[in-house]
């Protein structure tokens, strides 16, 4: 089943020249059924950009997903793509009441600033707060996923003095479980941060359960015990083309920036990069649409607020 969005979102054009089935809404409208309700809290400043690398995956699954672009209401992006903000884009304040039945938090490139120095820091607490009353299952990816655990639990980053960058070897920790589900003993993820929780600090938290990672990148999929809170601390949700862009940015920045690792064919910035966690991608987002969201969202929304499960299927 496809992905419902506005009909005139400009990420549609490059998602169907993908073929991913995407249904405008104006079509959606005549099918009798419930479909998921999703919200994306869109943090980065290439908005179409993370858009599409987002939809793609949620529409790799036999659910109907009718997506709400969100924004928060001290969070002013570039110029450029105000137009497009208030096009498609809804304020925080205007959906406080409603509920969802999922939500993804995308990152933020805000590596360097401590939470509090983040000018839309305090209104992120607040949404997170409201998340937890009015959404089945949220998903927080990279910076966000930091943010949230140092939110929730306290967990405070600690950031490196040399970026972590570039595409790594993962293990699964918890095979049987139902959000890792046919993951690979190993699978490929990229990631490009400086960022980095401790894993021993993240284990003193008795609702938090690491469900994948490595010694080099550390704990990269993290979830609370009811499901109800998914941190990804890398970039599954990546272009092929993703790191060599921010590596050529780098290079405009910096003299001799580091070289993204096991990304470039024999390291030759020439040669194209290949898309090696694809597959790793649509699986996870699958299982968390499926497991965490439609399986245990109760069928009235309106239940949501009161934090009524049908099943716990998120052990």
């Amino acid at each position: 089943m496809p992905i419902t969005v506005t009909d005139e979102l400009p990420a549609i054009a490059q998602l169907r020249h993908e073929n991913v089935f995407v249904m405008p809404q104006s079509r959606a409208s005549t099918q009798e059924i419930r479909p998921m309700r999703l919200a994306i809290l869109n943090l980065m400043p290439n908005k179409v950009e993370t858009e599409v690398q987002f939809i793609r995956l949620l529409a790799n699954t036999p659910l109907q997903v009718n997506v709400d672009l969100l924004r928060l209401d001290t969070h002013r992006s570039s110029e450029n793509s105000e137009q497009h903000l208030d096009m498609f884009y809804r304020y925080f304040s205007d959906v406080k009441e409603q509920n969802y039945d999922a939500l993804i938090v995308t990152g933020a490139p805000l590596a360097h600033l401590e939470y509090d120095d983040v000018v839309y820091w305090q209104e992120l607490q607040a949404f997170f707060d409201w998340a937890e009353h009015h959404v089945t299952s949220t998903l927080f990816s990279c910076w966000a996923a930091h943010a949230g655990l140092y939110h929730h639990y306290g967990l405070k980053r600690e950031l490196k003095e040399d970026k972590l960058c570039g595409v790594f070897k993962h293990h699964c920790y918890f095979d049987h479980g139902a959000l890792t589900r046919g993951f690979d003993d190993e699978f490929l993820v990229p990631h490009s941060r400086y960022g980095h929780i401790d894993v021993d600090k993240i284990n003193t938290c008795k609702d938090l359960v690491i469900l994948a990672g490595s010694e080099k990148v550390g704990a990269y999929l993290i979830k609370n015990h009811s499901g109800s809170q998914v941190y990804i601390t890398g970039h599954p949700e990546y272009d092929a083309d993703t790191l060599q862009k921010e590596y050529l940015r780098d290079c405009e920045k910096m003299a001799n920036a580091p070289l993204p690792e096991n990304y470039f064919p024999e390291n030759d910035t020439t040669k194209r990069p290949s898309k090696t966690w694809q597959s790793h991608a649509f699986l996870l987002f699958s299982n968390w649409l499926n497991y965490y969201v439609y399986q245990t969202t109760p069928y009235d929304i309106n239940l949501v607020s009161q934090d009524v499960r049908t099943n716990n299927y998120a052990e």
